[in-house]
């Protein structure tokens, strides 16, 4: 499988790449208040705003860096929508911040085993795989948000349009 590797002061994590719609350069981000602190705003994108979380902020507490190799990494909540709903719902964009998000990487699916730590706190942590380079952890992208937060970020009916 091919992965997006990326680092977190300096442990490299990796995304599914069948998961990702596009990989954006750094772009500014309309700060939104009123959302977890790792929600760093929206972007436009094709004319519609998008979500984005700051995974260095959700993972470290600390915002992304502003680097060369910050990337705004656009994927699927393949976690928004449940029931009946799912079925006819639009998939919902959400935008990732991560910092030196610059390099592919096939890692077979088997090569990832749990690491033999429970992570609560961050259900999106996947198993791990080792390389020449030391441990690479799978990013689940449908664990990153929490049923408040995709509440908070993907309302339904939308806030704007009240409730019937």
């Amino acid at each position: 499988m091919l992965f997006l590797v990326f680092e977190l002061d300096g442990e490299r994590y990796a995304l599914d790449a069948r998961e990702i719609a596009h990989v954006l350069p750094l772009a500014p981000v309309r700060a939104f208040p009123g959302t977890p602190a790792y929600i760093a705003g929206v972007i436009d994108y094709e004319g519609a705003p998008v979500p984005v979380v700051d995974l260095p902020m959700l993972a470290l507490g600390r915002p992304a860096r502003t680097l060369m190799s910050t990337r705004l990494v656009l994927v699927y909540d393949g976690g928004a929508a449940t029931g009946a709903a799912a079925a006819h719902a639009p998939p919902r964009r959400l935008a990732l911040l991560l910092e030196s998000a610059t390099r592919t990487q096939s890692i077979a699916p088997e090569r990832f085993a749990e690491g033999g730590i429970a992570t609560p706190e961050a259900r999106w942590l996947g198993p791990v795989a080792r390389d020449e380079r030391g441990f690479v952890q799978w990013v689940k992208v449908a664990q990153l948000l929490d049923a408040r937060v995709r509440a908070l970020l993907f309302p339904d009916p939308p806030s704007w349009q009240g409730a019937p």
